[in-house]
């Protein structure tokens, strides 16, 4: 038996594959991609020994029946032979080519994360003490049969606390894993293009098999190693995966060995489709010969495994517990050092025993190791965490998929949502209503057109939809299906409720829906008419997509291009546009006049004032063509077929999330490839736009200079006719002015601004795969609506760890107190909270309450605040105003009954039982106030109602009450264990009014006005502060209307508005140009602007 193994350790063994039936196997497919081995592939007859050898078909597909996907070969009844034939072909192939999973890391067991958890230092030597401790008193109970206690109870207490301590951590910990790896799980499955049984379809990544038909397009990542087999000028980036910096050319196997021979360049084009790679131009069709492990990208994604790195938030809290944890242990350090003074000098009147020497100084010890283990934060990161993947489990069920952890938390300091249109604020559901063939006949579909309006166009027929293919000539009915059908990527599939329907771009499905119910036509049958030479997909840099076609008619052969998109820019390319008044059996064209030229253009703008998508159809003729060429030489004076209108419905909801968002402080702009009256209009019905915001076109912005890109940007709204280079400037450019910018991208050119954008939203359904892994969280129905609930979250996420801090740094300060002076004061050096009960306490402020308030679900009025600058501190001054006056209220509290105690209830000290009824009130009414300030700091406000929406969160409830049990336990079963006491009604009822009056202690502090110490609960617009723009944000404020101080009637003056930003952007000085217009609007403003700078003597200084 022959051994082989991959460079990454893998080990494939020849005896597992020498039953099958296929011809090539794993180890020796690696040689071929790893070192693009194009002679072997040639030695095995190409292209068609290679599907031969893995038994498939580069027309059908694989021909396994779909019901054996999901079954075993076991599972399939023998009495159908054919099926029980095919499933074993599945199981084999699977079973000697594997699946297109990689396995997941092994998750850890719960006696894994214990022993993880048991690593910390302070734990370490906290149980070493108490098994000293136990020993001790294991063998002063066995020397002293005077003493009636039980020594060893409180070393055994303690191991068993720590036990306790670490089993609940432990479980926490791997609750959030299991969310997590759910999460990767759904984050690392998408849809895939692929031939079966002779009819495309998209199936799940995780369903693609060796020796399937996979069909790739521009922002596609390959999902298994493949090798070419047809499509038009595919390009590959190979950056990611190879380091191959330069567009890699594909081509087919025998066409790759022709320009070998004869190509002298470095870069030569390879059949080689490497998994993990990025398509960025051309369209393809290849059959796959790796997947999962045994692909390229598999073996080097299993080398890279790691932890995933720390958000910032959990850096920032994972500082200040380091901080906090110095300020414990200096405390600890200083009781340890007084303790031992304070036991160790009275010595010179004798010394006692040895082992009472020990068991004292080992529980000062514990005590001392009792003090640091509390007052470390060990909470604060696990707060954080459990937020974050509680959030992250939450929002997949609002439709956000988060990708990147940081993703979640920085979007709750958004300030600025650029938003695509079609998808996201519209429903990307297109149906063609009107349209305008040549400049004589229009269409209209249910009225969505007046026909009224009379455009500076010779028409002469108003027709229904219906009617078109009755009204024009065959050659001309002919042409348009052509256009639609051929000239696209679009296809008939199976859609996931298994019913056959369009599959591909909106638009595109659009179109052959359209062309279909103009008389029942099969775009299939179309396209098989003709032989397609070359095709150039649409760009969003261009605008448009062509076709180009090889065609035999009239005894002659010519070729063909089609041509569709934006339609004004169609129509400045074309120089005739076809006549339909001629004969009615051949095509003919006329001149494309000025007047036809501006008649079409008012069409144009008709249908985008009225919301509508406008696409334009043109073609030219050519005898001939020179390989190669690239399509903008061709699209030069072509013919105009016609311009159609395509509605795509404003999505329910949308206007009232964009409001939310306005109430919120956050700006929404759109950004979008659409014209500027399309654009214009659709932002109008949203809610974006209004009279005195800025629209734009793409190549008018990119032109501007940088002070004129920083005046204009906070009240520009819409960016019409865009490219991806301009979204990506215009990010860039609101992120120099403070904004924490989230951008929302479909492309595969739009990864750029994804990837620069603080936080990236790509599309789960319009989106390319490039676009998806650029980005940060993955919109799964791609709603505008969804991005506002992420706000929430984000919001919402930041707020629980807050609320957390607010409450353990009250704990922290007041147990570490309280322990710390009692110990002091004491004559045996003892704290009135023993080592096992400030367990106890640890384990209600960090692990329990970190579950109870980390699990917040976000609130509507999250969104009527303004964003939180990231740089903003931990803790406001709201929270220090509770965490200080609730800590002195609980020191005072136990003072008084610690001190006073004896005289208020009339008990002696020197009576044990009395003594520890008094210790065990004290605990008791310290562990209640803890219980109830838990519920006074689920608000980090001012406002009163810290109730609120408290039924939504069960975890709070059940955790609340579990609090309330497990006290009540240790007070009546504790025992020796717990060193309690179980004590009276009269005790019971005071220890839980006095915890109740956490509750009024809170509504107090909360009236205590923040303007009393010099803060101010509202951010001051007028001030600047580190990663705020005061400037740009005043604009914005009186744009959205949140501060209508300059409202005239219901306009904005903008005379009120821009003079401080101008002055800062222009002349750098003070407000006070009374000059400017009052009715500013964008030509103006640009005029204004100009003369500004014309006049200044030196070079702005931009101080936005």
């Amino acid at each position: 038996m022959v051994e082989l193994s991959d460079k990454e350790g893998i080990e494939l063994e020849m005896g597992d594959y020498t039953e099958s039936s296929f011809s090539f196997y794993p180890p020796q497919i690696m040689e071929w991609v790893d070192n693009k081995d194009l002679k072997s592939l040639q030695q095995h007859n190409g292209i068609a020994g290679i599907l031969s050898g893995l038994q498939t078909s580069a027309e059908q597909g694989l021909t396994v029946e779909d019901t054996l996907l999901e079954k075993s070969h076991s599972s399939i009844s023998v009495s159908k032979p054919e099926l029980a034939a095919s499933a074993a072909n599945l199981d084999q192939r699977r079973q000697v080519f594997g699946t297109n999973t990689l396995p997941e890391t092994k998750a850890k067991n719960i006696f894994q994360l214990m022993w993880m958890a048991f690593q910390d230092k302070m734990l370490i030597l906290l149980t070493i003490a108490a098994l000293v401790s136990l020993a001790l008193g294991i063998y002063e109970d066995i020397t002293d049969h005077e003493e009636a206690d039980v020594h060893w109870v409180e070393g055994f207490a303690i191991i068993v606390a720590i036990l306790i301590v670490v089993l609940v951590g432990s479980i926490n910990d791997l609750q959030k894993e299991k969310q997590f790896r759910n999460l990767n799980r759904k984050k690392e499955d998408r849809e895939v293009k692929v031939t079966r049984n002779g009819s495309t379809r998209l199936i799940s990544i995780h369903d693609l098999l060796v020796g399937d038909i996979l069909h790739v397009e521009p922002g596609d990542v390959v999902a298994g190693d493949a090798i070419f087999i047809s499509g038009y000028n595919l390009k590959c980036d190979e950056s990611a995966v190879t380091g191959e910096s330069d567009a890699l050319r594909k081509l087919s196997i025998d066409d790759c060995v022709k320009e070998i021979e004869v190509s002298t360049s470095k870069h030569l084009p390879d059949p080689f489709l490497i998994s993990g790679s990025k398509v960025l131009e051309g369209v393809g069709t290849c059959v796959v010969v790796a997947v999962g492990v045994n692909s390229f990208n598999g073996r080097t994604m299993m080398s890279l495994r790691s932890e995933s790195a720390e958000t910032p938030l959990q850096l920032k809290l994972n500082n200040l517990a380091e901080l906090i944890a110095k300020l414990g242990g200096a405390a600890a350090l200083l009781m340890l050092i007084v303790l031992l003074l304070r036991y160790l000098i009275p010595f010179k009147d004798g010394v006692p025993a040895a082992t009472t020497i020990v068991n004292r100084l080992v529980g000062i010890f514990i005590t001392t190791i009792t003090i640091v283990v509390v007052a470390v934060p060990e909470g604060l990161p696990l707060a954080v965490t459990l937020a974050l993947a509680f959030a992250t489990t939450k929002m997949l069920k609002d439709n956000n998929l988060v990708r990147v952890l940081s993703a979640c938390e920085t979007m709750g300091s958004a300030t600025t949502i650029c938003s695509d249109k079609t998808g996201t604020l519209t429903q990307n559901r297109m149906t063609v209503v009107a349209g305008v063939i040549s400049s004589t006949l229009s269409f209209v579909q249910n009225g969505s057109i007046s026909t009224e309006y009379q455009p500076r166009l010779p028409i002469e027929q108003w027709l229904e939809l219906n009617e078109i293919a009755a009204k024009i000539s065959g050659p001309v009915t002919n042409l348009i299906h052509e256009s639609a059908a051929i000239n696209s990527s679009a296809f008939e599939g199976i859609d996931s409720e298994g019913k056959r329907s369009f599959v591909g771009s909106k638009t595109e499905t659009a179109m052959l829906d359209w062309i279909h119910n103009m008389n029942g036509v099969s775009y299939q049958q179309i396209r098989d008419r003709y032989a397609v030479v070359q095709q150039w997909p649409f760009s969003s840099a261009k605008k448009s997509m062509a076709t180009l076609v090889r065609i035999n008619a009239d005894d002659r052969e010519f070729y063909r291009l089609y041509v569709k998109g934006a339609s004004e820019i169609i129509l400045d390319r074309c120089a005739s546009l076809i006549d339909l008044q001629e004969s009615q059996d051949r095509l003919t064209i006329q001149a494309l006049t000025k007047d036809l030229q501006a008649g079409i253009t008012d069409t144009i703008m008709l249908y985008a004032s009225n919301s509508l998508r406008t696409i334009g159809l043109a073609y030219k003729d050519f005898d001939s063509v020179i390989d190669g060429v690239d399509d903008s030489a061709l699209e030069q004076d072509m013919t105009w077929i016609g311009v159609i209108g395509i509605e795509d419905p404003l999505r329910p909801g949308v206007p009232e999330a964009v409001e939310a968002c306005q109430k919120a402080g956050i700006t929404v702009r759109m950004v979008t490839g659409d014209n500027v009256l399309t654009a214009k209009s659709i932002a109008t019905k949203c809610g974006i736009y209004n009279q005195n915001g800025l629209v734009m076109e793409g190549p008018r912005f990119r032109k501007l200079s940088h002070q004129q890109m920083m005046a204009i940007l906070p009240r520009l709204q819409v960016l019409a006719r865009s490219s991806p280079e301009d979204k990506k400037i215009l990010v860039g450019k609101l992120q120099e002015l403070g904004d924490v910018v989230a951008v929302t991208g479909d492309g595969t050119n739009d990864g750029p601004a994804l990837k620069l954008a603080d936080i990236g939203f790509s599309m789960g359904i319009a989106g390319t795969e490039v676009a998806k892994e650029a980005s940060s969280i993955i919109l799964m129905d791609d709603n505008f609506s969804s991005i506002v609930k992420a706000v929430s979250w984000g919001r919402s996420v930041n707020d629980a760890v807050k609320k957390f801090l607010q409450f353990q740094l009250t704990v922290n300060v007041t147990a570490v107190v309280l322990a710390f002076v009692s110990a002091v004061s004491d004559e045996n050096q003892a704290s009135v909270l023993t080592a096992v009960q400030l367990l106890w306490v640890n384990l209600i402020m960090d692990t329990l309450a970190a579950l109870a308030l980390a699990t917040d679900p976000p609130s509507p009025e999250l969104l009527d605040r303004a964003p939180t600058p990231r740089t903003a501190s931990l803790i406001t001054f709201t929270m220090w105003k509770m965490i200080i006056g609730q800590a002195i209220f609980q020191v005072a509290v136990s003072f008084i009954l610690l001190y006073a105690g004896p005289s208020i209830f009339g008990i002696s000290t020197k009576d044990i039982t009395q003594k520890r009824e008094l210790n065990t009130l004290i605990f008791n009414t310290f562990v209640f106030m803890q219980i109830f300030n838990e519920v006074n700091c689920r608000r980090l406000d001012n406002k009163l109602n810290i109730f609120h929406n408290i039924h939504k969160n069960n975890y709070f409830i059940f955790i609340f009450f579990l609090m309330v049990l497990g006290q009540t336990l240790i007070v009546n079963f504790g025992g020796s264990a717990f060193s309690t006491y179980r004590i009276g009604w009269l005790y019971w009822v005071i220890s839980v009014v006095i915890g109740m009056l956490s509750i009024p202690m809170g509504v107090l502090i909360r009236l205590i006005p923040d303007s009393l110490f010099g803060f101010s609960s509202e951010r001051d617009l007028e001030s600047p502060e580190p990663g705020w723009d005061s400037p740009s944000k005043h604009v914005r404020d009186e744009l959205t209307g949140a501060k209508p101080s300059h409202a005239v009637g219901d306009q904005v003056s903008a005379a009120a508005v821009f003079p401080s930003l101008v002055a800062t952007v222009v002349g750098g000085g003070n407000a006070t140009d009374n000059s400017i217009p009052a009715d500013m609007n964008e030509s103006t403003f640009f005029r204004y602007l100009d003369e500004s700078q014309a006049k200044a003597q030196a070079p702005a200084e931009v101080r936005l």
